[in-house]
Protein backbone atom coordinates (compact mmCIF):
# COMPACT_ATOMS: atom_id res chain seq x y z
CA UNK A 1 0.00 0.00 0.00
CA UNK A 2 1.29 3.57 -0.94
CA UNK A 3 2.33 5.71 1.89
CA UNK A 4 1.25 9.27 1.20
CA UNK A 5 1.67 12.47 3.95
CA UNK A 6 -0.03 15.75 3.91
CA UNK A 7 1.03 18.39 6.13
CA UNK A 8 -1.76 21.31 7.15
CA UNK A 9 -5.23 19.89 8.76
CA UNK A 10 -7.04 22.39 7.09
CA UNK A 11 -9.70 22.40 4.38
CA UNK A 12 -7.47 22.08 1.57
CA UNK A 13 -5.95 19.12 3.50
CA UNK A 14 -8.82 17.82 4.74
CA UNK A 15 -10.30 17.61 1.10
CA UNK A 16 -6.99 15.73 -0.42
CA UNK A 17 -6.84 13.31 2.49
CA UNK A 18 -10.51 12.28 1.64
CA UNK A 19 -10.03 11.81 -1.88
CA UNK A 20 -6.46 9.87 -0.96
CA UNK A 21 -8.22 7.96 1.48
CA UNK A 22 -10.97 7.09 -0.62
CA UNK A 23 -8.75 5.76 -3.35
CA UNK A 24 -6.83 3.09 -1.03
CA UNK A 25 -3.66 4.93 0.36
CA UNK A 26 -2.45 5.11 3.39
CA UNK A 27 -2.72 8.90 4.59
CA UNK A 28 -0.60 10.53 7.25
CA UNK A 29 -1.79 14.22 8.00
CA UNK A 30 0.18 16.21 10.29
CA UNK A 31 -0.31 19.54 11.48
CA UNK A 32 1.60 21.71 14.14
CA UNK A 33 -2.08 22.99 16.22
CA UNK A 34 -3.09 20.79 18.70
CA UNK A 35 -6.39 19.91 16.85
CA UNK A 36 -7.80 20.33 13.28
CA UNK A 37 -9.32 22.95 11.29
CA UNK A 38 -8.40 26.20 13.40
CA UNK A 39 -9.07 28.60 11.16
CA UNK A 40 -11.62 26.83 9.56
CA UNK A 41 -13.42 26.61 12.47
CA UNK A 42 -12.77 30.49 13.32
CA UNK A 43 -13.76 31.68 10.10
CA UNK A 44 -17.35 29.96 10.96
CA UNK A 45 -17.56 31.61 13.90
CA UNK A 46 -20.02 34.55 12.56
CA UNK A 47 -21.78 32.34 10.07
CA UNK A 48 -19.90 29.49 7.75
CA UNK A 49 -19.97 30.95 4.51
CA UNK A 50 -19.09 27.72 2.29
CA UNK A 51 -19.14 29.43 -1.62
CA UNK A 52 -21.36 31.47 -3.82
CA UNK A 53 -23.96 30.71 -6.03
CA UNK A 54 -23.52 33.49 -8.55
CA UNK A 55 -23.17 32.40 -11.97
CA UNK A 56 -19.59 30.84 -12.66
CA UNK A 57 -18.00 33.82 -14.95
CA UNK A 58 -18.52 36.08 -11.98
CA UNK A 59 -17.62 33.99 -9.39
CA UNK A 60 -14.24 33.01 -11.55
CA UNK A 61 -13.88 36.88 -11.75
CA UNK A 62 -13.43 37.38 -8.18
CA UNK A 63 -9.80 35.73 -7.98
CA UNK A 64 -8.32 38.81 -10.09
CA UNK A 65 -5.07 37.55 -11.30
CA UNK A 66 -5.15 34.39 -11.14
CA UNK A 67 -8.58 33.86 -12.09
CA UNK A 68 -7.90 31.48 -15.05
CA UNK A 69 -6.22 28.77 -12.80
CA UNK A 70 -8.66 29.06 -10.79
CA UNK A 71 -11.26 28.60 -13.17
CA UNK A 72 -9.06 25.55 -14.31
CA UNK A 73 -9.53 23.60 -10.68
CA UNK A 74 -13.16 24.61 -10.17
CA UNK A 75 -14.02 22.72 -13.33
CA UNK A 76 -13.35 19.46 -11.36
CA UNK A 77 -15.43 21.16 -8.06
CA UNK A 78 -17.06 24.45 -7.95
CA UNK A 79 -19.70 25.99 -6.19
CA UNK A 80 -22.46 23.27 -7.06
CA UNK A 81 -19.81 20.44 -6.11
CA UNK A 82 -19.18 22.19 -2.61
CA UNK A 83 -22.90 21.80 -1.85
CA UNK A 84 -23.22 18.14 -3.23
CA UNK A 85 -20.31 17.31 -1.23
CA UNK A 86 -21.83 18.90 1.85
CA UNK A 87 -25.14 17.23 1.88
CA UNK A 88 -22.63 13.91 1.82
CA UNK A 89 -22.15 14.92 5.50
CA UNK A 90 -25.45 15.24 5.86
CA UNK A 91 -25.22 18.93 6.36
CA UNK A 92 -27.61 20.98 4.31
CA UNK A 93 -27.46 24.60 2.79
CA UNK A 94 -29.24 27.60 1.83
CA UNK A 95 -28.55 30.95 -0.56
CA UNK A 96 -28.89 33.72 1.86
CA UNK A 97 -30.06 37.11 0.02
CA UNK A 98 -27.04 38.72 -0.92
CA UNK A 99 -25.91 34.80 -2.74
CA UNK A 100 -23.86 33.71 -0.25
CA UNK A 101 -24.15 29.78 0.84
CA UNK A 102 -24.02 28.67 4.61
CA UNK A 103 -24.90 25.37 6.32
CA UNK A 104 -28.75 25.40 7.14
CA UNK A 105 -27.75 25.52 10.85
CA UNK A 106 -24.65 28.50 10.20
CA UNK A 107 -22.36 26.60 12.14
CA UNK A 108 -18.66 25.43 11.04
CA UNK A 109 -18.19 22.74 13.92
CA UNK A 110 -21.24 20.16 13.07
CA UNK A 111 -19.57 20.25 9.06
CA UNK A 112 -16.02 19.60 10.36
CA UNK A 113 -16.96 16.72 12.94
CA UNK A 114 -19.15 14.89 9.88
CA UNK A 115 -15.99 15.04 8.13
CA UNK A 116 -13.56 14.06 10.78
CA UNK A 117 -15.69 11.29 11.44
CA UNK A 118 -15.54 10.22 7.96
CA UNK A 119 -11.76 10.60 7.66
CA UNK A 120 -11.26 8.71 10.64
CA UNK A 121 -14.03 5.81 9.99
CA UNK A 122 -14.29 6.13 6.19
CA UNK A 123 -16.61 3.43 4.40
CA UNK A 124 -13.94 2.33 1.75
CA UNK A 125 -10.06 2.75 2.32
CA UNK A 126 -8.13 3.12 5.53
CA UNK A 127 -8.47 5.67 8.20
CA UNK A 128 -6.74 8.73 7.68
CA UNK A 129 -3.86 8.83 10.52
CA UNK A 130 -3.77 12.39 12.67
CA UNK A 131 -0.54 13.62 14.17
CA UNK A 132 -1.03 16.73 15.90
CA UNK A 133 1.67 19.15 17.48
CA UNK A 134 4.23 18.13 15.15
CA UNK A 135 5.65 21.28 12.91
CA UNK A 136 7.28 20.74 9.59
CA UNK A 137 10.91 22.10 10.05
CA UNK A 138 13.40 20.73 7.53
CA UNK A 139 13.51 18.71 3.90
CA UNK A 140 16.40 15.92 4.11
CA UNK A 141 17.03 13.26 1.21
CA UNK A 142 14.57 10.39 1.13
CA UNK A 143 15.73 6.70 0.95
CA UNK A 144 12.61 6.08 -1.06
CA UNK A 145 12.91 5.52 -4.82
CA UNK A 146 9.81 6.92 -5.16
CA UNK A 147 9.66 9.94 -2.82
CA UNK A 148 13.06 12.10 -3.11
CA UNK A 149 12.41 13.96 -0.35
CA UNK A 150 11.92 13.48 3.70
CA UNK A 151 10.38 15.49 5.95
CA UNK A 152 11.45 16.28 9.57
CA UNK A 153 8.84 17.45 12.15
CA UNK A 154 9.51 18.62 15.78
CA UNK A 155 7.21 17.71 18.47
CA UNK A 156 6.42 16.82 22.19
CA UNK A 157 8.53 14.07 21.71
CA UNK A 158 11.25 15.67 19.59
CA UNK A 159 12.06 15.46 16.32
CA UNK A 160 10.55 12.55 13.40
CA UNK A 161 11.97 12.12 10.03
CA UNK A 162 8.90 10.60 7.93
CA UNK A 163 9.61 9.69 4.48
CA UNK A 164 6.51 9.01 2.17
CA UNK A 165 5.57 8.00 -1.80
CA UNK A 166 4.49 11.57 -2.45
CA UNK A 167 3.52 14.19 -0.18
CA UNK A 168 0.87 17.39 -0.09
CA UNK A 169 1.82 20.53 1.17
CA UNK A 170 -1.16 22.62 2.61
CA UNK A 171 0.13 24.80 5.39
CA UNK A 172 -1.95 28.39 4.65
CA UNK A 173 -0.67 31.33 3.97
CA UNK A 174 0.10 34.04 6.63
CA UNK A 175 -2.08 35.79 8.53
CA UNK A 176 -3.50 34.52 11.80
CA UNK A 177 -0.53 32.79 13.07
CA UNK A 178 -2.28 32.06 16.27
CA UNK A 179 -4.33 29.41 13.94
CA UNK A 180 -1.27 27.81 12.46
CA UNK A 181 -0.92 30.01 8.94
CA UNK A 182 2.38 31.41 10.30
CA UNK A 183 4.22 31.47 6.46
CA UNK A 184 7.28 29.70 8.30
CA UNK A 185 7.20 27.20 5.17
CA UNK A 186 8.23 30.09 3.04
CA UNK A 187 12.44 29.84 3.46
CA UNK A 188 11.83 25.96 3.44
CA UNK A 189 11.10 26.10 0.03
CA UNK A 190 12.74 28.76 -1.50
CA UNK A 191 15.78 27.25 -0.13
CA UNK A 192 14.47 24.21 -2.70
CA UNK A 193 14.35 26.88 -5.57
CA UNK A 194 10.71 27.02 -5.20
CA UNK A 195 9.23 30.24 -6.74
CA UNK A 196 7.14 32.33 -3.90
CA UNK A 197 5.85 35.42 -4.44
CA UNK A 198 5.66 37.26 -1.03
CA UNK A 199 2.99 37.22 1.28
CA UNK A 200 1.02 40.05 1.55
CA UNK A 201 -2.69 41.13 3.62
CA UNK A 202 -5.56 40.32 1.83
CA UNK A 203 -9.40 41.08 2.93
CA UNK A 204 -7.67 43.15 5.79
CA UNK A 205 -7.90 46.76 7.08
CA UNK A 206 -6.41 50.05 6.32
CA UNK A 207 -4.93 52.77 7.88
CA UNK A 208 -6.23 56.52 6.93
CA UNK A 209 -3.65 58.90 6.66
CA UNK A 210 -2.90 60.96 9.28
CA UNK A 211 -5.11 59.12 11.73
CA UNK A 212 -8.54 59.69 13.23
CA UNK A 213 -8.76 62.21 15.63
CA UNK A 214 -9.42 61.31 19.00
CA UNK A 215 -13.11 62.56 19.30
CA UNK A 216 -13.74 60.54 16.23
CA UNK A 217 -11.88 57.48 17.50
CA UNK A 218 -13.35 57.49 21.30
CA UNK A 219 -17.03 57.71 19.51
CA UNK A 220 -17.07 55.73 16.43
CA UNK A 221 -14.21 53.07 16.36
CA UNK A 222 -15.94 49.90 15.54
CA UNK A 223 -19.09 51.60 14.04
CA UNK A 224 -20.71 50.21 10.58
CA UNK A 225 -20.80 52.89 7.39
CA UNK A 226 -24.05 51.35 6.53
CA UNK A 227 -25.63 51.51 3.15
CA UNK A 228 -22.70 53.25 1.58
CA UNK A 229 -20.90 52.90 -1.89
CA UNK A 230 -17.24 53.29 -2.74
CA UNK A 231 -15.28 54.09 -5.79
CA UNK A 232 -12.21 54.14 -6.64
CA UNK A 233 -9.47 54.49 -9.40
CA UNK A 234 -5.79 53.51 -8.90
CA UNK A 235 -3.04 54.93 -10.93
CA UNK A 236 -3.00 52.06 -13.98
CA UNK A 237 -6.91 53.37 -15.01
CA UNK A 238 -8.64 50.38 -13.02
CA UNK A 239 -11.71 50.93 -11.21
CA UNK A 240 -13.93 49.75 -8.67
CA UNK A 241 -17.64 50.95 -7.60
CA UNK A 242 -19.94 48.87 -5.07
CA UNK A 243 -22.41 48.92 -2.49
CA UNK A 244 -22.21 47.51 0.70
CA UNK A 245 -20.93 48.20 4.46
CA UNK A 246 -17.33 48.78 6.30
CA UNK A 247 -16.74 49.49 9.53
CA UNK A 248 -14.47 52.49 11.11
CA UNK A 249 -11.83 51.03 13.33
CA UNK A 250 -9.54 53.04 15.95
CA UNK A 251 -7.05 53.74 12.75
CA UNK A 252 -8.79 53.40 9.79
CA UNK A 253 -11.40 51.39 8.13
CA UNK A 254 -12.28 47.40 7.40
CA UNK A 255 -15.23 45.17 6.91
CA UNK A 256 -16.74 43.55 3.85
CA UNK A 257 -16.72 46.40 1.44
CA UNK A 258 -13.07 47.27 2.25
CA UNK A 259 -12.01 43.40 1.44
CA UNK A 260 -13.65 43.32 -1.31
CA UNK A 261 -11.38 46.56 -3.48
CA UNK A 262 -8.37 45.59 -0.72
CA UNK A 263 -6.19 44.13 -3.67
CA UNK A 264 -6.24 47.45 -5.41
CA UNK A 265 -5.87 49.45 -2.45
CA UNK A 266 -3.21 47.26 -0.98
CA UNK A 267 -1.64 47.40 -4.71
CA UNK A 268 -1.94 50.87 -4.84
CA UNK A 269 -0.42 51.57 -1.51
CA UNK A 270 2.47 49.77 -2.57
CA UNK A 271 2.59 51.69 -5.98
CA UNK A 272 1.91 55.28 -4.90
CA UNK A 273 3.13 54.89 -1.53
CA UNK A 274 -1.16 55.69 -0.33
CA UNK A 275 -4.72 55.48 -2.51
CA UNK A 276 -7.82 57.42 -1.78
CA UNK A 277 -11.37 56.31 -2.41
CA UNK A 278 -14.29 57.73 -2.38
CA UNK A 279 -17.22 57.53 -0.15
CA UNK A 280 -20.87 57.80 -1.19
CA UNK A 281 -23.01 58.17 2.01
CA UNK A 282 -26.25 58.26 0.11
CA UNK A 283 -25.53 56.00 -2.86
CA UNK A 284 -29.88 55.73 -3.54
CA UNK A 285 -30.28 59.41 -4.04
CA UNK A 286 -28.59 61.78 -7.14
CA UNK A 287 -26.00 64.21 -6.70
CA UNK A 288 -28.98 66.54 -7.81
CA UNK A 289 -31.38 65.48 -5.19
CA UNK A 290 -28.46 65.74 -2.52
CA UNK A 291 -27.83 69.49 -3.71
CA UNK A 292 -31.44 70.35 -3.49
CA UNK A 293 -31.61 68.90 0.05
CA UNK A 294 -28.51 70.43 1.42
CA UNK A 295 -29.42 74.10 -0.19
CA UNK A 296 -32.35 74.23 1.04
CA UNK A 297 -32.98 76.66 3.57
CA UNK A 298 -32.27 75.28 7.39
CA UNK A 299 -33.90 78.50 9.44
CA UNK A 300 -32.53 78.59 12.87
CA UNK A 301 -31.65 74.78 12.85
CA UNK A 302 -27.90 73.34 13.24
CA UNK A 303 -26.49 72.15 10.02
CA UNK A 304 -26.54 68.70 11.81
CA UNK A 305 -30.11 69.21 12.81
CA UNK A 306 -30.66 69.87 8.69
CA UNK A 307 -28.29 66.85 7.46
CA UNK A 308 -30.40 64.71 9.75
CA UNK A 309 -33.78 66.23 8.90
CA UNK A 310 -33.35 66.28 5.27
CA UNK A 311 -31.16 63.50 4.65
CA UNK A 312 -31.53 61.44 7.31
CA UNK A 313 -27.87 61.93 7.72
CA UNK A 314 -26.56 61.71 11.73
CA UNK A 315 -24.18 59.28 13.56
CA UNK A 316 -20.98 58.12 11.83
CA UNK A 317 -22.20 59.26 8.36
CA UNK A 318 -22.15 63.10 9.77
CA UNK A 319 -18.95 62.53 11.99
CA UNK A 320 -17.08 61.80 8.73
CA UNK A 321 -18.27 65.12 7.34
CA UNK A 322 -16.73 66.75 10.08
CA UNK A 323 -14.17 64.80 10.78
CA UNK A 324 -12.54 65.64 6.77
CA UNK A 325 -14.01 68.72 5.77
CA UNK A 326 -13.06 72.51 7.02
CA UNK A 327 -15.63 74.76 8.29
CA UNK A 328 -15.56 76.55 4.88
CA UNK A 329 -16.76 73.27 3.25
CA UNK A 330 -19.42 72.21 5.53
CA UNK A 331 -21.23 75.86 5.34
CA UNK A 332 -21.05 75.52 1.12
CA UNK A 333 -24.00 73.85 0.05
CA UNK A 334 -21.92 72.69 -3.24
CA UNK A 335 -18.97 71.65 -1.55
CA UNK A 336 -21.18 69.80 1.21
CA UNK A 337 -23.24 68.21 -1.61
CA UNK A 338 -20.21 66.92 -3.49
CA UNK A 339 -18.52 65.11 -0.20
CA UNK A 340 -21.88 63.38 0.84
CA UNK A 341 -21.52 61.97 -2.80
CA UNK A 342 -18.03 61.72 -2.96
CA UNK A 343 -16.10 62.07 0.06
CA UNK A 344 -12.07 61.06 -0.57
CA UNK A 345 -10.49 58.95 2.18
CA UNK A 346 -6.69 58.81 1.88
CA UNK A 347 -5.38 55.25 3.02
CA UNK A 348 -1.61 55.26 3.95
CA UNK A 349 -0.98 51.72 4.96
CA UNK A 350 -2.35 48.12 4.86
CA UNK A 351 -2.86 46.60 8.15
CA UNK A 352 -0.21 44.02 9.69
CA UNK A 353 -0.47 41.08 7.83
CA UNK A 354 -1.27 38.79 10.75
CA UNK A 355 -4.66 40.75 11.38
CA UNK A 356 -5.55 39.97 7.69
CA UNK A 357 -8.31 37.20 7.13
CA UNK A 358 -6.02 35.65 4.28
CA UNK A 359 -3.20 36.75 2.27
CA UNK A 360 -2.06 36.98 -1.32
CA UNK A 361 1.32 35.61 -2.76
CA UNK A 362 2.77 32.08 -2.35
CA UNK A 363 3.88 29.19 -4.55
CA UNK A 364 4.03 30.31 -7.66
CA UNK A 365 1.74 28.55 -10.26
CA UNK A 366 4.36 28.69 -12.97
CA UNK A 367 7.03 26.72 -9.97
CA UNK A 368 4.14 23.57 -10.28
CA UNK A 369 2.41 21.39 -12.95
CA UNK A 370 -0.99 21.05 -14.09
CA UNK A 371 -1.07 18.79 -11.40
CA UNK A 372 0.00 21.44 -8.77
CA UNK A 373 3.22 19.42 -8.55
CA UNK A 374 6.30 21.31 -7.12
CA UNK A 375 8.80 20.87 -10.40
CA UNK A 376 11.98 21.68 -8.11
CA UNK A 377 10.76 18.45 -6.00
CA UNK A 378 8.86 16.22 -7.51
CA UNK A 379 6.23 14.14 -5.74
CA UNK A 380 5.55 17.38 -3.41
CA UNK A 381 2.40 18.79 -4.22
CA UNK A 382 1.09 22.06 -2.91
CA UNK A 383 -2.72 23.53 -1.99
CA UNK A 384 -4.81 26.24 -0.49
CA UNK A 385 -3.74 29.47 0.57
CA UNK A 386 -0.22 28.82 0.13
CA UNK A 387 -0.54 29.66 -3.55
CA UNK A 388 -0.23 32.20 -5.39
CA UNK A 389 -4.02 33.39 -5.72
CA UNK A 390 -6.45 35.98 -3.45
CA UNK A 391 -10.34 36.47 -3.44
CA UNK A 392 -12.61 38.46 -1.20
CA UNK A 393 -14.83 37.15 1.48
CA UNK A 394 -18.13 35.51 0.20
CA UNK A 395 -17.23 31.80 -0.31
CA UNK A 396 -14.43 32.31 -2.73
CA UNK A 397 -11.72 31.59 -0.25
CA UNK A 398 -12.90 28.03 0.97
CA UNK A 399 -14.13 27.04 -2.51
CA UNK A 400 -10.99 27.49 -4.09
CA UNK A 401 -9.15 26.11 -0.91
CA UNK A 402 -11.29 22.64 -1.31
CA UNK A 403 -10.95 22.43 -5.44
CA UNK A 404 -7.30 23.14 -4.95
CA UNK A 405 -6.97 20.16 -2.66
CA UNK A 406 -8.78 17.59 -4.45
CA UNK A 407 -6.82 18.99 -7.76
CA UNK A 408 -3.45 17.85 -5.60
CA UNK A 409 -4.93 14.77 -4.59
CA UNK A 410 -5.68 13.49 -7.72
CA UNK A 411 -2.59 14.98 -9.31
CA UNK A 412 -0.78 12.32 -6.45
CA UNK A 413 -2.89 9.73 -7.32
CA UNK A 414 -1.66 9.96 -11.10
CA UNK A 415 2.06 10.12 -9.75
CA UNK A 416 1.66 7.10 -7.73
CA UNK A 417 0.17 5.22 -10.94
Amino acid sequence: MKKVLVVGAGPAGLMAAEVLSGAGMKVHLFDAMPSVGRKFLLAGKGGLNLTHSEPTELFVSRYGKRQAEIASLLQDFDAAAVRAWAATLGIETFVGTSGRVFPADMKAAPLLRAWLQRLRHPATGPAVQFHMRQRWTALEPSDLAAGPTSFCFDGPQGRARVEADATLLALGGGSWKRLGSDGAWVPLLTAQGVAVAPLLPANGGFDVQGGWSEHFTKRFAGQPFKSVAIALRNSLGTRFARKGEFVATASGVEGSLIYAASSLLRDEIMAQGSATFELDLLPALSPQRVLAEVAHPRGARTLSSHLKSRLGIDGIKAAILYELLSKEQLHDPVQLAAAIKALPITLAATRPLDEAISSAGGVLFEAMDEHLMLRALPGVFCAGEMLDWEAPTGGYLLTACLASGRRAAQGMLAYLG
